[in-house]
């Protein structure tokens, strides 16, 4: 009778090996599985992807910067040394001091019409349908452009008051906390107009009639406001109009900002016209992104 072989131990488990680490070369790329992130994570590096993509772009490109600088500083030259003798602004405020605010105010509303113009011509080009078939946000594409052009105009800014300083504008009776929330409320107000831009400049078929479509809101609500003569000088028709319209209180608030003044008013109006173009024009501009490119 034959003895039955003894059992053999059992073959202790192996672990699952933990997913290998990214080569160094590749760490800086690396992403972790979709999964790990949650959706509004992906659109805001779908947003970072498409803005990294029209800053490289300007860079590569630095002649729409030059351009975009050189119109506001022949508005300074002109509005100084040309007109600035035969403004009168009242007594103690050089035109100088003045004017400078309302330039930089006018130099990023100029400078929003380009959020349009440019994703006209990504449409025109067939970029737009591109970007439509890669798995990205959808939104992706209109908050990386308007964040682009926050960078750029927030460059221009700084050129043009560089310029200011040369012909002799002086920051008054204030303090550095508000010059700050000067240029930052003038930040906030170009990303409203980008998305009033973009929402042209998705609607219209090229880019030559976003550029007219733009200029045809923008030219009534800079010059009939108090960016270059004080809203008092104007027609009393024109007064009522000028004087509550989304340009003049923002110039005015950043007047008061950056001068010294009353400015509680000025920036409550401007910041709420500034949420309600965001409220309607960031959905607005979607759904026409989406229109379009159905």
């Amino acid at each position: 009778m034959s003895q039955a072989s003894p059992a053999s131990p059992p073959t202790p488990a192996v672990p699952a090996a933990a997913p290998a680490a990214p080569p160094a070369a590749d760490a800086l790329s690396w992403t972790p599985p979709v999964a790990a992130h949650s959706r509004v994570v992906w659109t805001l590096l779908d947003t970072w992807v498409v803005c990294r993509r029209n800053l490289i772009h300007t860079v590569r490109i630095p002649e729409l910067l030059i351009f975009s600088t050189i119109q506001p500083v022949m508005f300074v030259l002109l509005f100084v040394y040309v007109f600035g003798g035969a403004i009168n602004v009242g007594p103690g405020l050089s035109y100088t001091d003045f004017l400078m605010p309302g330039i930089f105010v006018q130099t990023i509303v100029f400078g929003a019409m380009t959020t349009g113009i440019g994703l006209a011509e990504d449409r025109q080009r067939g970029l737009i349908d591109r970007f439509r078939s890669l798995p990205m946000a959808r939104g992706a594409l209109l908050g990386g452009r308007t964040l682009a052009d926050i960078v750029r105009n927030t460059l221009i800014v700084l050129i043009m008051l560089a310029v200011g300083l040369a012909v002799g504008f002086r920051f008054g009776d204030t303090t550095v906390l508000a010059v700050i929330a000067g240029f930052l409320v003038m930040l906030l107000f170009a990303y409203a107009f980008s998305w009033i831009s973009a929402t042209i400049g998705m609607a219209v078929s090229s880019a030559e009639a976003a550029q007219s479509g733009g200029f045809i809101w923008v030219f009534p609500l800079t010059f009939a406001s108090s960016a270059f003569v004080p809203v008092q000088t104007m027609p009393g028709w024109l007064q009522s109009v000028a004087r509550h319209q989304p340009v003049t209180v923002t110039v005015d608030a950043v007047r008061s900002l950056f001068l010294g003044g009353p400015v509680t008013s000025s920036l409550l109006q401007s910041l709420a016209w500034c949420a309600g173009i965001l409220l309607v024009f960031v959905p607005l501009s979607v759904r026409t992104y989406r229109r379009v490119t159905s």
